[in-house]
Formats: C-alpha cells, structure tokens, sequence
C-alpha cells in the first residue's frame, strides 16, 4: 500500500472539456481511493469548462466530501471563472482566481494577541498535536472548511519539523489577533529562512521541505520561515486572515 497523500494538486491540462475530463477523474478517483482528504484542481491552462467539466467538478466534489475531505479550484482564468459563476459552483466549493492572493500585512507590533496558546509536539503524537491545532483554530470566525485547510497546513508543518530536525524540540504556538491568526511551529534542528513570497530554492535545506511549503501556501494565506531569535532552530510560520471583529477566547482548560 502506498503512504496516504493528505494534500494534492491535479493539474488540468488544456480545457476541462470532454476529451481531458476522464484523465482528471482518474487522478481524482485515484487519490480519493488512496485516503487523500484535500484536493486542489490546477486550472491555470484551461481557459474553457464545458458541460462535461461541470459535471466532473460537481461529482468529485460529492466524492471528496462523502470522504470527509474537500476538492477546490484554484489558478482559474477570467473566461473560467465567468462560467462557473453562471453554474453556482462557488456555492459548494472554494474557488481562487488565477493570480489572486489576499494581502497580509506586518502585525502592528502595538497589538497585542487576544490570546496565546503554545505547546510541546512529541514526535510520537502527531496526531494529538494536529486534534489539538483543529480544536483551537474551530474556535475562531473561521468556515468548516477553513478550519479543515489551517489544520492540514498546520500538520504539514508539524510533520516537517518533526522528520526534519530533532522531533523532541518542536513546540507550535497559536495567536489569536484581531484579523488573523497565526500559527507558529519552531524546531531545534538546522536554521534557514525563506520569505512569504520567495520562490523556493532547488537546493540546499529548504528544498527538502519544497513540496510541503507550496502545499502549505495553498492553504495559508502566509507562510513565511525564518532563523529563531535565540538559539539554533528554526520558525515556520503560518498565517490566516479572517474578518471578526473580536475573535473567542479558547478553552484551554483541557
């Protein structure tokens, strides 16, 4: 059995129409069968959606949430995206337009978060760890689906942290502010440091951990890495924007 694959990007190549529709519901079906939970839908170089696509879209996106996970689009172009607002599928799924990206700005650093939560990540819990991260981000103005995203992208970096460097000393930190949160997950292993929008290098530490970090960056609106202030190690940090006036305080008495 090949290991399950949480996150996956299928690229459709050429047009969503009749002649690459079987293609993309192989890929599809495929990953779905093999536990995948989190499907994105590269639509960069299909300019055009036909019925058939429509169709494709609509019953995947059943399949991947009858299995409790989520398909969305992403890269799609202006004639696209016209067609699947006509049909309401923006109704049902997440749907990014090519070349759009929310603008996360420097926090003030006069701002002060609404609360803090920070804990140990012990190697052989991940699990726990990621079940802790969801619980903390469902509390926030968040959608199911957003909760669903931020906690992949979260275990993500947890699980790099944690095959990548000394798994005994990662600690994830969760900030609540008052138009985002961040998530901060640090390791004691090799430092290196890479900007929110940087490109990904081809080698050195960093590549290593490429596929993750543009996996993560689907999710998040922000993810940026840098060297820790003191000591060796090094900070992953995600951020997601909402848009509540005053977010809840945790329940943290667990």
């Amino acid at each position: 059995m090949p290991d399950t694959v949480n996150i996956a990007l299928v690229t459709v190549e050429g047009d969503l129409d009749v002649q690459t529709v079987p293609a993309v519901r192989r890929r599809v079906d495929r990953l779905v069968a093999q536990g995948c939970r989190r499907i994105f839908l590269n639509m960069a170089n299909a300019r055009y959606v036909d019925s058939a696509g429509m169709g494709l879209i609509l019953t995947e996106l059943r399949r991947v949430r009858a299995a409790g996970g989520l398909l969305s689009l992403v890269n799609v172009s202006p004639q696209a995206y016209l067609a699947l607002r006509r049909m309401r599928v923006f109704d049902y799924m997440p749907v990014t337009r090519a070349g759009e990206r929310r603008d996360v700005s420097a926090i003030d650093p006069s701002v002060l978060p609404e609360w803090r939560t920070t804990f140990r990540v012990e190697p052989s819990a991940l699990d726990e760890a990621r079940e802790r991260m969801g619980e903390l981000l469902a509390q926030l103005p968040f959608t199911p689906d957003e909760v669903f995203d931020m906690t992949l992208a979260s275990g993500e970096a947890l699980g790099n942290a944690v095959d990548h460097t000394c798994g005994g000393g990662v600690l994830a930190t969760v900030a609540a502010y008052p138009d985002r949160v961040t998530i901060d997950v640090t390791d004691c292993g090799e430092g290196f440091e890479l900007s929110a929008d940087e490109e990904i290098p081809s080698s050195g530490p960093c590549a290593e951990r490429g596929r993750g970090i543009r996996l993560m960056r689907l999710l998040a609106d922000s993810v940026s890495i840098a060297h820790k202030s003191t000591g060796e190690g090094t900070v992953v940090r995600l951020v997601k924007l909402f848009d509540a006036a005053e977010p809840p305080a945790p329940d943290v008495a667990s």
